[in-house]
């Protein structure tokens, strides 16, 4: 079945998540007094149908190459340490969202150049259908791009960016997956390039988190890390969590800045969807922790999968 195919079988089905935010409006970074935290089961939290969970899985070998060519037959997925039937399969190059959360904070200051030759570097890997934001932060976090087919315009903003400021990166992060969430597209990210340091936001570390598993996008972080002063967080903890929790990747700031466009969006282009209904289909809300397992043919070398560690069931 293609990607297309189980587009199609989700809105068949009623699915609404994990395709699209279900927001009611864009998330802001809270007001210096917060109001109370948001209630779990409002509209705008982003559910799994009981119908079709989509899983985004990446296959690299141990030098961190994509595997294509695998077959359904060679992936398990486990819900709640459950094994379930994987019902449709895809691996298709279709367009993609990037959101660049990007760090100006002062902290920053001294790798400016190496993190806007990175962030420069997505643009020349664009196709046809490809769409682009830009977030930048500092004390405060904003959309200076939003969505866009057209990555010019950001181009044109990383030129004239200058550091200063504390690091607001948590609300960088929140902000930025709401408007990738806009897109269309099937496949969506963020990409933060950062130190890491956090010590300005108005969301914690636990509520960006909880809104990171309720998001479709992928979260790759590329980080200067250890450069951050001041912050709330030991090294690069909130990246790392942020990674971890949506399937992505992190990648340290050292060698080539083109490289690491070529490879998050190679690692994008070459995600396994693996689609399957939920043996338990409770309406509850619960959060359901996810692990796939790989039973690659004989003759290949060891395998290593990325997948988003969970999802939440749906109220309705």
């Amino acid at each position: 079945m293609t990607s297309r195919g189980i587009i199609g079988l989700a809105i068949a089905a009623g699915l609404a998540a994990p395709l699209a935010f279900l927001g009611q409006g864009p998330i802001e970074p809270r007001p210096t007094k917060q109001p109370s935290k948001p209630n779990e089961n409002s509209g705008a939290n982003l559910r799994a149908d009981v119908t079709l969970v989509l899983v985004p899985v990446e296959v690299s070998d141990e030098q961190n190459r994509p595997i294509s060519g695998l077959e359904k037959e060679n992936f398990q997925v486990f819900d709640d340490k459950v094994e379930q039937k994987i019902t449709a399969f895809a691996m298709e190059d279709e367009p993609i969202a990037i959101c660049l959360v990007f760090d100006v904070s002062g902290s920053m200051s001294g790798t400016l150049p190496d993190i806007v030759g990175a962030a420069e570097n997505f643009f020349r890997t664009a196709n046809l259908g490809d769409q682009f934001c830009l977030v930048e932060l500092a004390s405060e976090a904003k959309v200076v791009v939003p969505l866009t087919e057209h990555p010019g315009a950001i181009q044109s903003q990383l030129v004239f960016a200058k550091t200063g400021g504390s690091t607001a990166l948590l609300d960088g992060i929140y902000l930025a997956m709401n408007e990738v969430g806009k897109a269309k597209t099937l496949r969506k990210a963020l990409v933060v390039i950062s130190d890491g340091g956090e010590n300005n936001s108005r969301y914690t570390l636990t509520e960006v988190r909880n809104a990171v598993r309720e998001s479709d996008a992928l979260i790759y972080s590329i980080g200067a890390f250890g450069t951050g002063r001041d912050s709330k967080y030991h090294g690069d903890e909130v990246l790392a969590v942020m990674t971890t929790e949506s399937g992505g990747l992190a990648f340290p700031l050292f060698g080539s800045p083109k490289a690491f466009a070529e490879n998050i969006v190679t690692d994008l282009r070459n995600r396994y969807l693996l689609g399957y209904s939920p043996t338990d289909p409770a309406k509850d809300g619960r959060y359901h922790r996810l692990e796939v397992k790989l039973a690659p043919p004989k003759g290949l070398p060891k395998l290593h999968a990325h997948w988003k560690t969970g999802y939440y069931a749906t109220t309705q």
